[in-house]
């Protein structure tokens, strides 16, 4: 039997679509955990609604709100092997579980997954969908590549062996984002097998706004330090970058007055910007979009990750002190 969790907060608009794929898709045997997060708006009435028709259906209330807390919730109360998580913004092709069952048999792999397609429906969330796959936008990440096969240090969403949270551990509940990324890594460090499958094929719809997109990075970058600190054998120069431009950026009203030529760096960036951007050819309003998003998630990223530095150096500080 396979066992699905999906951690939800408010999701009435999208949580149909997950319990609709669920229902009709293969295999039979199989159960999901809904694992709701305080909702506020119809998302926990909808739910209870299938589970009335659907017996393999449960609903699991998280009053920690988070999702490695609602993720270490399921896994505690449920059966099946493999577990496999979904995201109610994400829509799975038919084949979904299946597939993912083939690339366990095929590879033998702790874990599997496919990568990140991400799709729009807003000319904003296809703008998105383009500057977070490009290299300018995100470095040379695996994930991001539709037709990869292979070993991978991470995969989207994902499916594990249940015996691996018995050797590893459960997911870290101080990470509200990157819960995942850590997870993968420590894996990866205890030499475990993380398989990247382009047959496993998911559409992911990305923030609609720019306040969204910003707060999203910003979280990204603000938890990674504290991954980086617990696995330092995956420490890459694309976490680095974006946090170094923000420091640059920040000071650079400083570093003017010591010479105009600390402009130079600013200026590449933004032949780079627009170099990226003409090359999505993409029309007006979804370039001008594009242009604008590589510096939002960039500064998002690059500042979060700054100030999630501070905290840890803090912290280390403070211990260090009362020793």
């Amino acid at each position: 039997m396979l066992t699905i969790i999906c951690p939800v907060y408010n999701e009435e608009k999208y949580i149909g679509n997950v319990l609709e794929f669920f229902v009709n898709a293969k295999p039979d045997e199989k159960e999901l955990l809904i694992i709701d997060g305080g909702s506020t708006d119809r998302t926990v009435e909808i739910v209870s609604e299938w589970i009335e028709n659907h017996k393999n259906i449960r609903l699991l209330h998280n009053r920690n709100k988070y999702v490695p807390f609602a993720l270490n919730l399921a896994i505690r109360n449920s059966q099946g092997d493999p577990i496999i998580r979904l995201d109610a913004h994400t829509i799975y092709e038919e084949d979904y579980f299946l597939k993912i069952l083939e690339t366990f048999e095929k590879t033998n792999a702790d874990v599997v997954g496919g990568p990140m397609r991400k799709i729009g429906k807003t000319v904003f969330q296809k703008a998105i969908s383009y500057a977070t796959t490009s290299v300018f936008g995100i470095g040379d990440s695996k994930i991001h590549k539709t037709d990869y096969n292979g070993e991978s240090d991470h995969v989207y969403l994902g499916a594990w062996r249940r015996k691996l949270f018995d050797e590893i551990g459960l997911f870290d509940e101080r990470l509200i984002r990157n819960q995942d990324d850590e997870f993968h890594y420590r894996a990866k460090s205890f030499g475990k097998k993380i398989y990247l499958s382009s047959d496993i094929k998911s559409y992911y719809y990305p923030r609609n706004s720019f306040s969204a997109l910003f707060k999203q990075y910003f979280q990204y970058g603000f938890y990674k330090p504290l991954v980086l600190q617990k696995i330092r054998s995956e420490i890459k120069i694309r976490h680095l970058i974006p946090g170094i431009f923000s420091l640059y950026i920040i000071t650079l009203p400083l570093l003017l007055f010591l010479s105009k030529f600390f402009l130079i760096p600013l200026l590449i960036y933004f032949f780079l910007d627009l170099i990226f951007t003409l090359k999505s050819s993409k029309g007006f309003g979804e370039s001008l979009a594009i242009i604008l998003i590589y510096p939002t998630i960039h500064l998002a990223y690059g500042i979060g990750f700054v100030l999630g530095l501070l905290k840890i150096f803090k912290k280390t500080s403070f211990e260090n002190s009362n020793k």
